[in-house]
């Protein structure tokens, strides 16, 4: 591991956070985004979902446990930076293979600590996720035009930078799920073979002719960056494909069935990363706890951002009956749909992750059910 040197996270409002940064870090920019999450730091940065993004962690120390290959979410870093308070290299765990920051810079994921993190959280939510940059020394002119190159994350397509070149087959002797991967997790992956899943993972350009071509039982859309308004390719492939074979999706694919069906979507503020969100099921009235990373979330029927009231919301849309089923406790977004005309289900959360309790693991049977069904 290289030693600190002094150094600084500047936000494109112009604020300002001092601290020590970690390596090779010669300016790092991206959007700096906050997770609630107390642990699972390597699985953060090597989530798709936080692609292009600086992830500021509110738990006060991280690194004090390690690194190991099992704990990787996807096969490379995707998270540009990082921002702590404290900053451990310890190989406690007994299955640790490394330290924190040496994985770090092995990874070329730009590292600061000794940020006063709680002060950084309550600016972004105060004034929102915005573009920043993690730069060593004192120059504030070159870090200030490092930060404004970058470019916003609204209208951004990272689901396809992420998205695989090549179809690839994970074997499994169940139902055949044909996934249109635009960042999907390999926890995702995990849960699916739990009930013996053939797992074919497709390319964001794959269209719905070629989906169709592999004769799935089941199509599953994944978690990823970005913004989803700027994929509108792959919602056109899955609008072809909604009501020809079951359909399920995962935070973006999520976002992607609801867009393909006619809801909007919409950034917001600082998003909602973590592992201690409720998310209150309206059909049974069920609260879950989960994981989520999302920066944008799906609008109503009626172009509402929020869902005031408990009662499952019910429309009529181009694939039939289509109901509102998850709502997100602490700011009523909406969290899943449902068309059960059209076999379709996606929840905005992850409910392959599990932040304590395993409340919404239970999401992967009803999966396979409906194809069973």
């Amino acid at each position: 591991m290289s030693g600190t040197r002094p150094g600084f996270l500047l936000l494109e409002d112009g604020t300002r956070f001092d601290g020590f940064v970690h390596g090779n870090v010669d300016g790092t920019t991206g959007e700096v985004v906050f997770t609630t999450s107390m642990n699972g730091y390597q699985e953060s940065v090597t989530d798709p979902s936080f692609n292009s993004q600086i992830i500021t962690f509110t738990y006060p120390l991280i690194g004090n446990y390690g690194v190991s290959a099992k704990a990787m979410e996807s096969d490379a870093a995707h998270a540009r930076g990082v921002v702590m308070r404290e900053a451990k290299n310890d190989v406690t765990a007994t299955d640790a293979e490394k330290g924190w920051l040496d994985w770090l810079e092995e990874n070329g994921v730009a590292a600061i600590s000794g940020v006063d993190t709680r002060a950084l959280v309550r600016h972004i939510r105060d004034k929102g996720a915005m573009r920043g940059g993690i730069f060593a020394g004192t120059d504030i002119d070159r870090a200030a035009a490092a930060v404004a190159a970058e470019p916003d994350m609204t209208g951004r397509d990272l689901a396809g930078e992420v998205s695989p070149g090549q179809p690839r087959v994970i074997p499994g002797s169940g139902i055949h799920v044909a996934a249109i991967d635009t960042g999907i997790k390999n926890s995702i992956i995990n849960s699916l073979r739990k009930y013996d899943c053939r797992i074919t993972l497709l390319p964001a350009s794959a269209s719905a002719d070629d989906i169709r071509a592999l004769e799935p039982d089941l199509y599953f859309l994944s978690s990823g960056p970005g913004d989803p308004a700027a994929v509108e390719y792959v919602t056109n492939t899955v609008r072809e494909l909604v009501g020809t074979m079951p359909v399920v999706g995962i935070c973006l694919g999520h976002q992607l069935l609801c867009r393909a069906v006619g809801l909007e979507t919409f950034k917001l503020p600082f998003g909602h990363r973590g592992a201690n969100h409720p998310v209150k099921d309206l059909t049974t009235g069920k609260i879950e706890i989960t994981s989520q990373n999302h920066g944008f979330a799906v609008k109503g029927p009626n172009g509402e951002k929020t869902i005031d009231g408990d009662e499952s919301l019910v429309w009529d849309s181009d694939f039939g009956r289509t109901e509102l089923t998850h709502v997100n406790l602490y700011d009523r977004t909406i969290e899943g749909v449902s068309l059960p005309e059209a076999k379709a289900i996606a929840v905005q959360y992850h409910p392959e992750a599990g932040p304590g309790p395993n409340d919404a693991k239970h999401l992967f049977g009803r999966f396979v059910e409906l194809v069973e069904s």
